[in-house]
């Protein structure tokens, strides 16, 4: 059997048609035999099935499978992969409670960001002739833009809280910013700040929220490229109040110390861990007793590679009572938790006197660096004579005094007593990092080229329903153990090419499967293609 296309020549229409060749024995030929199917719609180009041909499929089709009318191959291994972790995750189906109308659209470019790493989304017809996708059918560069413009906020708040409620209440939740370039001038939160990738162009900042023990991204908020971390956090607070997690506790790094910040996290109960600096009076007054015997046997964990000790302290708490406006001082409980690294200290040395080095040549060259100024003033001072003109002095007690803190540092908590558990806790904040690195250079987020607001917030969010997929992916790989024994694009690579075949009339067919194959499914807890 074949399909035969034929254009009536009065009205234009395609008519399609099944062709079954048969013996004629009255004369001895081959015959055909056409049976008109449907017809062709001009715009997609698409099939449209006359009514007796759709009664005479749903006759033939078996319950619970699709018909095909024509014999048909895909790539199907990756992407069946993908819609049992949407299963799993229940991203499927909050995805369809807050955009019932275009959530296959979204879980396909989805699919296309993870599979296609780096490809820009022009490629996405080509990609999606060869898989089997959520959606089934081609999205033209028109409909994506229209597809992204239609994200709104409040259905992709929605789904925040929906993915929230499935898997978060007991565990810690990772904080930080990120700066992505820009090339466009019509987005008014582009602007020119400090740049985290040392890229020139302007920015927007992009705030993400993780789970320390999923690993899976929770939510996430664009910001103005020129704010700054530590102010973030009043913005964090808010919208933490707004959603359905119950009990809060973040992991910050120093970037967010502030005392402002800190009393705000007692205020709303918040638990939180948090980095700060050792040059902190709050820090420093402790660390100069605890320098004194640290570096002890006692006080070294192998497991860690660490010198660690833990101090209750006292933090000095300042509120504003919301009805009367007056000004409250109290004490609140704190922990602090610091410690120290031969090799880390050794490291620190050798970077601090390469800058030393950098600072001394600027200034004896006169190439001044502005961002350097505040450094030139800290670990120098200038001496101008008749003979020698400009001399210049290292400031030795600034210099020294940096010296005896390097190797330490310091992490303060409200709730977590053991400085083990702490560091354990916070380590777990590297997740986040990959996870930016995932989003800037596998799902293309690193610069933005996009003609509206409506059109990157779009985008942005697809791009994170993607990042939830792959964190989960790579959160199994490394449980497992999978990185031994592939990258993350050779595991995808494995899977996607086992095809399905769809004959008409037929159940789909998957090809066989190789043994490395069916591993990596079993790995990742997935049910083995069929």
């Amino acid at each position: 059997m074949s399909i035969v296309h034929l254009k009536n020549k009065k009205n234009g229409t395609v008519y399609v048609y099944e062709s079954r060749s048969y013996w004629d024995k009255e004369k001895s030929q081959p015959r055909n035999k056409r049976t008109c199917i449907g017809k062709l719609d001009p715009d997609t180009k698409e099939v449209i099935y006359n009514a007796r041909y759709r009664e005479r499929q749903h006759t033939q089709q078996k319950p619970g499978r699709p018909s095909s009318l024509e014999y048909q191959r895909y790539f199907y291994g990756a992407t069946y992969l993908l819609d049992r972790i949407g299963e799993k995750l229940g991203i499927d189906d909050d995805l369809k409670a807050c955009f019932p109308d275009t959530y296959k659209q979204i879980l396909s470019i989805a699919y296309y960001l993870i599979l296609e790493a780096k490809n820009p989304l022009v490629r996405f017809g080509h990609w999606e002739r060869m898989h089997r996708h959520p959606y089934g059918k081609p999205i033209p560069s028109q409909r994506s833009s229209e597809l992204f413009a239609g994200i709104g906020e409040d259905a992709k708040q929605r789904f925040f809280s929906l993915q929230s409620e499935r898997r978060l209440e007991e565990e810690y939740l990772v904080y930080d910013t990120t700066s992505i370039s820009s090339y466009s001038q019509m987005i008014k939160q582009v602007k020119y700040g400090l740049n985290k990738d040392h890229d020139p162009l302007a920015q927007i900042n992009l705030a993400l929220l993780m789970g320390q023990t999923s690993r899976l991204p929770v939510s996430y908020r664009k910001l103005p490229g020129n704010i700054s971390d530590v102010t973030t956090i009043k913005k964090l607070l808010g919208d933490l109040k707004q959603s359905p997690i119950k009990k809060v506790k973040l992991i910050l790094d120093r970037g967010f110390y502030s005392k402002e910040n800190i009393d705000a996290l007692y205020t709303h109960h918040y638990k939180f861990l948090i980095a700060a600096k050792t040059s902190l009076s709050l820090i420093k007054t402790h660390l100069d007793e605890a320098k004194k015997s640290m570096a002890t046997r006692a006080n070294y964990s192998s497991v860690h590679g660490l010198y660690l000790k833990s101090f209750p302290i006292k933090w000095h708490y300042t509120h504003i009572k919301p009805r009367s406006k007056e000004k409250v001082e109290e004490q609140r409980r704190l922990y602090l938790h610091l410690y120290y690294n031969d090799q880390r200290a050794t490291d620190e040395k050798v970077r601090f006197n390469a800058l030393l080095d950098k600072l001394e040549e600027e200034l004896g060259s006169g190439k001044r660096d502005p961002r350097h100024e505040k450094l030139y003033q800290k670990y120098f001072t200038f001496k101008k004579t008749p003979v020698r003109g400009v001399r210049i002095i290292p400031n030795e007690a600034a210099i020294k005094e940096k010296e005896e803190r390097m190797g330490y540092f310091a992490l303060i908590s409200n709730t977590l007593k053991s400085a083990t558990e702490a560091i354990d806790i916070y380590r777990s904040k590297d997740s986040i990092e990959k996870a930016y690195d995932d989003l800037k250079n596998r799902l293309s987020m690193r610069r933005t080229l996009v003609s509206s607001e409506e059109n990157l917030e779009g985008k942005l969010f697809v791009q994170f329903v993607a990042l939830i997929y792959l964190s989960s992916i790579k959160q199994k790989m490394d449980a497992k153990g999978l990185f031994k024994h592939y990258t993350l694009q050779g595991m995808l690579d494995e899977l996607d090419i086992i095809e399905q075949f769809v004959q008409p009339g037929k159940s789909p067919q998957v090809g066989e499967l190789t043994k490395k194959q069916k591993m990596i499914y079993e790995a990742l807890e997935v049910e083995v293609v069929a």
